[in-house]
């Protein structure tokens, strides 16, 4: 019981300060609107932690004008020593909140019935999770965390690692908050830096200290990271469409495999001038003993050409592990996990040939509530001010790519 007060206080300190900065930016903004046109709300900056890993509430609404060309510019001007730095906006843009190839089903068009494999391997999972019980009666839900990030290398085509201080880690942590339908708003800390990512049912965004805040290209689709094992009523609704493709053993664990890809019309959408999303795909595998999700892999090929540029492709790949389900009320919950990811960097402007980054997250989650009592969906408005010239939600680790990448040229 004393847990429970404890987390409850936890919460209603951090609804209240969502209430507040929301408040704080509408009040701001009619100000500023009606005393010049031409002024606009910048986003929320970067909240550090202090020592023992909270979160310091004390954030500040910063002016900006700008903030990605002039980081990109001053990127390709650092030396090496100082470009080394720029690996921990790698790690936290790859592995921070990346988003579901897919978007979510109507829960009326996801359990309906079973007449396909992939949808009895589906109601085999709602059974051992007990997720069933979530529908209709579950409002919210809230999650914190612990992660612990890490550069493992980069290679070159001749087997030269240009990635110094291998495996150095950066520990952080998380909170994230989901309401239905739709609305999400994750906040992650690991080093000092923080990035968040929201969407509020219809557009999905994200702010980085290097970027500022940018509206996700495309659909509003369901965070990657509470899909690993931490939201069951949303990977029953994803998966419920996927295509059944065999067995594969993972570890000791026989799989059954389901796969997803988005379609022509999700890649369009999420391509443009400079930045084509040629594939993304997605991998489930449910344990054949007790149909629960056991690791995800997905993929993305995406084609990138700036005017007067030969074409350049990162293919990006990523695994999960999902272990550790433990009950939650009554419901199946993971609560640790591991991440690799593998980004190979190919094209004829690499000289020396294709360039491999691997890396790193482990995850546990501390605390899981269901129903948290005054959440609104004051708490997922977007800033207001969004970036929307960008590519893709990957451009900003595609930049930090292009500077280091231009030391194998």
């Amino acid at each position: 019981m004393h847990v429970q007060r404890e987390c409850k206080r936890s919460c209603d300190v951090y609804i209240n300060t969502l209430r507040l900065l929301c408040k704080q930016e509408r009040e701001r903004s009619k100000r500023e609107m009606s005393s010049s046109s031409k002024v606009r709300l910048a986003t929320l900056s970067e909240e550090p932690i202090d020592e023992e890993g909270e979160y310091k509430h004390h954030s500040i609404w910063y002016t900006s004008s700008k903030k990605a060309q002039t980081w990109l510019k001053t990127y390709f001007s650092l030396p090496n020593k100082h470009k080394h730095n720029n690996y921990l906006n790698l790690l936290l843009s790859v592995l921070g909140c990346p988003l579901f190839p897919v978007s979510q089903l109507p829960p009326q068009s996801s359990f309906s019935q079973v007449s396909s494999s992939s949808q009895y391997i589906i109601q085999h999972f709602i059974a051992a999770t007990g997720c069933r019980k979530l529908e209709g009666t579950v409002r919210n839900m809230y999650v914190t965390g612990k992660v612990t990030m890490a550069m493992v290398d980069e290679l070159s085509s001749n087997g030269s690692t240009t990635v110094s201080n291998i495996r150095v880690s950066q520990k952080g942590c998380f909170v994230m908050w989901q309401m239905v339908p739709n609305k999400w708003l994750i906040e992650l800390v690991v080093g000092g830096h923080k990035v968040v990512a929201g969407s509020d049912g219809n557009v999905a965004w994200r702010h980085t200290p290097w970027l500022g805040s940018h509206a996700a290209k495309g659909g509003v689709r369901p965070l990657r990271r509470a899909l690993q094992g931490l939201d069951p009523m949303a990977v029953a609704s994803v998966f419920s469409e996927a295509q059944y493709t065999g067995e594969k053993r993972i570890g000791d664990v026989d799989c059954f495999v389901l796969k997803l890809s988005a379609d022509d019309a999700d890649l369009a959408d999420r391509s443009d001038s400079t930045a084509e999303m040629i594939k993304h795909v997605m991998f489930g595998y449910f344990s054949q003993k007790n149909g629960l999700l056991v690791h995800l892999e997905d993929s993305y090929l995406t084609r990138v050409q700036a005017p007067g540029s030969f074409p350049m492709y990162w293919e990006t790949y990523m695994a999960t592990k999902i272990e550790n389900y433990r009950f939650v009320e009554g419901v199946m919950i993971a609560h640790s996990g591991q991440s690799d990811v593998i980004i190979t960097r190919f094209g004829d402007n690499l000289r020396a040939g294709p360039v491999i980054t691997r890396m790193e997250e482990k995850w546990n989650i501390d605390d899981v509530a269901f129903n948290v009592p005054g959440l609104s969906m004051d708490c997922f408005i977007p800033p207001e001010e969004l970036h929307k010239d960008y590519t893709e939600e990957n451009q900003d680790w595609r930049s930090t790519l292009n500077g280091s990448s231009s030391l194998s040229l």
